[in-house]
């Protein structure tokens, strides 16, 4: 039996140092002033869950631990000796002292499954139990309940096909506000992730001496069709499930402003930025000026390659929790489907020139990379047209959008991998000069 006084004052005292170790820590980049344990639940004789607050300079976060004595660190998440008590919980709808273990109504769990660990997550940890079950545990917790168990279950009420379906959850109350712990989905085992399937596709290409995109084996254009016609049923759930309404000047003023305001912040830390900054000052003005009656809505929040998986049945969209930087109040804020188009195109953009990065100029290579991404943009939106309308339509807007995405990224890249800066730049090159 774990004593919790005597873990309580462990964890104090070590996780300073552990912490910054852990590869779903959030906050690896600042000095970590204080730990303190704010509850300890006894899940097992030998299993305990915990939450932490995280003091660092200029924020507190909270997060959560499920900690084993037998296991290796703190990380119990990682025995599969242990884990599928989690699961079991979740089958039983359990509550263990203010925690509570629910699984979805009419839903029945197979249970003695080990859970694996899925080993490329950062911010989350997943556990795979056998084929039939992905528990994603949220490590930093944020009060309110968690958006993407929301997004799903509101999703799963109007019979989106496009979405694994949420099967439970383990949530808990902090001060009185809900917080949820974890999400229990249906698991694909046959899925693979559009960046995936893009990066091969792309690979195809540029392995080509002569060919064109269309004419290569790995052409990925039928996929970015199927892809836009996925997102905009999405959004045509989502508008069913929670409504929408049209955007007021106040609402697009506030666009706007936030879209000047990132770049304001941007241009501090990356110089290289400024020589676009009268050009993306006036396409964000210029998409005032434009827009007109735009509807809004809930939408997916942080839309890329990253965030689809393509099954045999087709596609699916994942991890509706919204841009990880954003706060929870601007990840709930209605806003145009626009921006999950503009996020998806810019991904495309990526995929095209990963291959290049680090490598000597190329004009026939960059040029076989963007004749990939004009050819699967054009197709996501012609499969995107097939269900709303098309986003060519208002293209001041979505160029304002895509614009404000490549700013975020020129942000992230210097950031964290700087080599990979000029990938957006190139971008804000291109579209602040006329080109697509």
């Amino acid at each position: 039996m774990i004593d919790p006084d005597e873990l309580a004052d462990k964890l104090v005292t070590t996780l300073p140092d552990v912490l910054p170790t852990l590869r779903w820590f959030g906050g690896k980049d600042r000095a970590i002033n204080a730990v303190r344990p704010l509850r300890t639940t006894q899940l097992s004789d030998d299993m305990v869950h915990v939450i932490v607050d995280v003091e660092q300079p200029g924020r507190t976060e909270e997060y959560q631990l499920i900690i084993s004595e037998h296991s290796d660190g703190y990380d119990a998440t990682a025995d599969p000796d242990r884990n599928g008590l989690l699961l079991e919980k979740i089958a039983a709808g359990e509550r263990v002292d203010g925690i509570t273990f629910a699984h979805e109504q009419g839903v029945e769990l197979r249970t003695s499954l080990r859970g694996r660990p899925i080993g490329v997550e950062q911010s989350n940890t997943s556990l795979i139990y056998g084929q039939q079950y992905i528990l994603k545990i949220f490590r930093k917790l944020a009060r309110g309940e968690n958006r993407d168990l929301v997004m799903h279950r509101a999703l799963r009420s109007v019979g989106c096909e496009h979405i694994a379906l949420p099967l439970g959850s383990i949530s808990t109350e902090l001060d009185g506000e809900p917080v949820t712990l974890a999400m229990l989905q249906e698991f694909l085992p046959d899925a693979v992730e559009g960046w995936d399937m893009a990066k091969t596709s792309v690979r195809d290409l540029m392995a080509e001496a002569d060919l064109h995109a269309d004419e290569v084996g790995g052409d990925f254009a039928g996929e970015a069709q199927r892809l836009g016609h996925a997102v905009a049923k999405v959004h045509a759930d989502l508008a069913e499930a929670l409504g929408t309404r049209m955007a007021d000047d106040d609402a697009i003023t506030h666009a706007i402003v936030g879209m000047q305001q990132r770049l304001d912040t941007v241009l501090e830390a990356v110089p290289e930025l400024g020589r676009y900054e009268e050009a993306l000052r006036a396409t964000f003005e210029d998409a005032r000026r434009h827009i007109g009656a735009i509807p809004i809505q809930h939408i997916h929040g942080d839309l890329h390659l990253g965030q689809v998986l393509r099954t045999v049945h087709g596609w699916l969209l994942i991890d509706f929790e919204g841009e990880p930087a954003a706060t929870v109040k601007a990840r709930n804020a209605l806003k145009s489907p626009l921006r999950d188009v503009a996020g998806m195109l810019r991904s495309f953009d990526y995929a095209a020139r990963q291959l290049l990065i680090g490598q000597p100029d190329d004009d026939q290579l960059a040029y076989r990379a963007m004749e990939w991404t004009k050819r699967n943009r054009a197709a996501f939106c012609d499969g995107y047209a097939e269900v709303a309308a098309d986003p060519r339509d208002n293209a001041h807007l979505l160029r304002a959008f895509e614009l404000d995405k490549a700013v975020y990224e020129v942000a992230y890249e210097h950031a964290n991998r700087p080599e990979w800066l000029t990938v957006p730049l190139s971008s804000i090159a291109r579209m602040t000069s006329g080109g697509d």
